[in-house]
């Protein structure tokens, strides 16, 4: 059995729908025990206070928008080598998801920074390498939108795909580059001491599984949907020439 037999439409939503019960009882299950645990079972840090849970949505939320666009490009590169329809439908069902959770670490960070910062903005290196990740995605969407042609705008969005990938793996490393911007150093860490204590790691790795397992059962949802409306457009596309 080959992995490219999954890239045929029809092989692709037989599996999906076998898959997305579980997807979805597995995402329920790890979000609620993860938030539930972060929220209500963990102590307040001694300088942030309370304000420092809201690291329970902010890392997952900023884990999903580095790694959807990353995805995406995993995607876009399967389109552009072996030109599989179901890969280009799935970097398109994606960007919206990658979009609004970009969306959700930015306005998290802001809420978590501010107390801290005294600023809800600050032209901090990772803070504006994620609002430049967010105009590539906008601007992947909208691309999209406004080519009428599915290949071709397959192929445009994949090379836009490659050129936001710099700024998608900017904002990961961000800090790692530039000292001297406010934002903190990475939570997870393979080192003791820069990682944050265990007390709060485990449930956000929980949190951060939980955020995995939604991002990958919205994407099999939109690309079955994805896959039904180019299905559609091609019949009615038959009807017209008959």
């Amino acid at each position: 059995m080959s992995i490219w037999e999954y890239a045929n439409p029809k092989k692709f939503m037989q599996t999906s729908a076998w898959a997305l019960p579980w997807a979805i009882g597995l995402t329920v299950v790890s979000l609620v025990v993860g938030l539930v645990w972060g929220f209500f079972f963990t102590p307040d840090d001694f300088r942030q206070g309370s304000t420092v849970k809201i690291i329970y949505l902010h890392v997952p939320a900023a884990w999903i928008a580095i790694n959807a666009w990353l995805m995406m490009l995993v995607a876009s590169l399967i389109w552009i080598v072996r030109r599989h329809h179901v890969s280009a439908l799935a970097a398109k069902a994606a960007a919206p998801v990658g979009l609004t959770f970009t969306l959700i670490a930015l306005v998290t960070g802001a809420l978590w920074g501010q107390p801290m910062w005294g600023t809800w903005w600050a032209w901090d290196p990772r803070l504006t390498s994620f609002l430049i990740l967010t105009l590539f995605y906008l601007g992947y969407i909208a691309l999209w939108e406004a080519i009428e042609n599915p290949d071709t705008a397959a192929d445009l969005t994949s090379i836009l795909c490659l050129v936001g990938s710099v700024f998608a793996l900017l904002s990961r490393y961000a800090v790692n580059f530039w000292s001297q911007g406010l934002h903190q150093g990475a939570t997870l860490s393979l080192d003791k001491e820069e990682n944050i204590s265990n007390v709060f790691w485990l449930p956000l790795l929980v949190c951060i599984a939980g955020f995995t397992l939604m991002f990958v059962t919205l994407v099999l949802m939109r690309t079955r949907t994805e896959i039904r409306a180019r299905r559609l457009a091609a019949l009615l596309a038959r009807e017209r020439v008959a």
